[in-house]
């Protein structure tokens, strides 16, 4: 099983009736165990649990339900009980239904919430599923479920639009699907109104029902029209101006939203059918909150979502944060640091060092979905972060002084995949948007996001063939 199914499966657990004599071997089979294990420790003839109500499976895991108020006295036990340590078991788990309390015997990390949060640490017993577990996926588990929404929705929409899973189409159904992630991104983080986008679908489409035509609904019809607008100008020479919206016809209810163009919503204005489940899973997907987002990671998520030979993979094959840095800081970033270093107080140097971080660019050839790109930026601005405090910061310079001169236009990166090309951008752009908001303001950062402007210059080809310095 990949991170996504899992953290789906445990969603799924929690919802459903507590079961103490099934619990263990329902959590078990959440994380991938095999039917013919789940049998030998059903009969007892390979669980040699010395705790009352305990499995034990080992070289994995010592779990218990334990009675209603002393989940803390059981995991006791479990931490003390002679099989754990002689089983090799790496993870300990009490519950009594009410509350969960765990411990990541080779880590030392602990978890301690209510039953219907666990699936918010499914991340920590990856391990179990023969997952090595990344840092960002265990802090920050909304790129999982998230992930996990886009997936069934983008296999339902491929199944109810079969003429979309073409060559000719495919790209059109890959720009649809990073046009959602950044509405539902805007939605949450104030560069719409607060779930703006979500509840214009919700209350303006009506889902399918019987055959036919009407097994689809209108939901394709009602993004179509506030794509439309997204792409139509609200100025017109610098000043507010309705003309275009006008000529354009653009209905009411899409009026209200704002002018993005960027690039991401020009191009195929239509959007796949959604049948009854599509719609649902849409709506689902609305309902995380998108502002804790991490593009670091998000990006190889959502690549695998759109591919068919990596989906089955998918949690599996991240290039961690600290590897990325294994790269990064030998090859540019360490020089940066140590020129900072050495400027010290120096303005001269330190806005000569601004200068360079201004017209550094930063080239991946084989970018996938954008990782190492991203990484680099939210560095480099960290880096230009620190400048613009020793030159002052707010108490001394003017905002304009204080905007980063780090253009995501300097980002450069060949994919092969039109996806991963797709979501690369996004990412820059979503990495610029929550880097605003750290080193100025979260009110400034959404004043200058939009009308989206030029981001990452992500090239799809193949970089075997293409010439590099073009």
């Amino acid at each position: 099983m990949n991170a996504v199914e899992i953290e789906e499966a445990v969603s799924e657990l929690v919802v459903q009736p507590f079961d103490a004599a099934e619990f263990p071997f329902h959590f078990l089979t959440a994380f991938g165990a095999k039917e013919t294990t789940l049998k030998r420790l059903r009969k007892g003839d390979s669980n040699a649990s010395d705790v009352a109500g305990g499995v034990l499976w080992r070289n994995n895991i010592h779990l218990a339900v334990a009675p209603s108020g002393a989940v803390a006295a059981t995991l006791a036990a479990l931490r003390a009980s002679a099989k754990t340590a002689s089983a090799k078991a790496k993870f300990i788990l009490a519950t009594d239904g009410d509350t969960v309390e765990a411990e990541d015997l080779v880590r030392g990390d602990v978890v301690a919430c209510p039953y219907a949060d666990l699936p918010r640490h499914f991340a920590t017993f990856l391990p179990l599923a023969g997952i090595s577990t990344v840092k960002e996926i265990k802090n920050n588990p909304i790129d999982v479920k998230a992930t996990g929404r886009l997936n069934k929705l983008y296999v339902e929409l491929l199944k109810d639009n079969p003429d979309w899973a073409t060559d000719e189409r495919r790209h059109e159904l890959n720009q649809f699907m990073a046009r959602l992630i950044f509405c539902f991104f805007a939605e949450d983080t104030g560069i719409f109104r607060e779930g703006q986008f979500t509840a214009t679908i919700t209350q303006m489409s009506q889902a399918g029902h019987g055959r036919g035509d009407e097994q689809w609904g209108n939901t394709h019809i009602v993004l179509t029209e506030l794509f439309r607008a997204m792409d139509t100008p609200v100025t017109h020479d610098g000043n507010l101006d309705d003309r275009y919206r006008r000529a354009a016809g653009i209905r009411p209810y899409a009026d209200v939203f704002p002018y993005v163009n960027g690039g991401l919503f020009t191009g195929a204005t239509d959007c796949p059918r959604f049948s009854r489940t599509a719609r649902a899973y849409l709506l689902r997907a609305g309902e995380l909150d998108w502002k804790e987002i991490n593009p670091d990671i998000f990006g190889s998520m959502i690549q695998a979502v759109a591919d068919d030979g990596e989906r089955g993979e998918l949690g599996m094959h991240y290039t961690s944060v600290p590897n990325i840095l294994k790269v990064l800081n030998p090859l540019f970033l360490d020089d940066l640091r140590e020129q900072l270093e050495a400027a010290g107080d120096s303005k001269a140097k330190l806005r000569n060092l601004r200068r360079r971080l201004g017209n550094i660019r930063v080239f991946d050839p084989a970018c996938g979905s954008g990782n190492f790109l991203v990484i680099a930026y939210k560095q480099m601005r960290a880096i230009e972060a620190e400048i613009v405090t020793r030159l002052g910061g707010e108490a001394s310079l003017k905002l304009a002084d204080r905007r980063s001169v780090i253009p995501l236009s300097n980002f450069y990166g060949i994919e092969i995949k039109g996806f991963a090309a797709e979501i690369a951008r996004l990412a820059l752009l979503i990495a610029e948007f929550q880097a605003d908001c750290l080193y100025l303001s979260q009110q400034e950062a959404r004043a200058m996001v939009l009308p989206l402007h030029k981001t990452g210059q992500i090239t799809v080809g193949n970089a075997l063939r293409l010439d590099w310095l073009e």
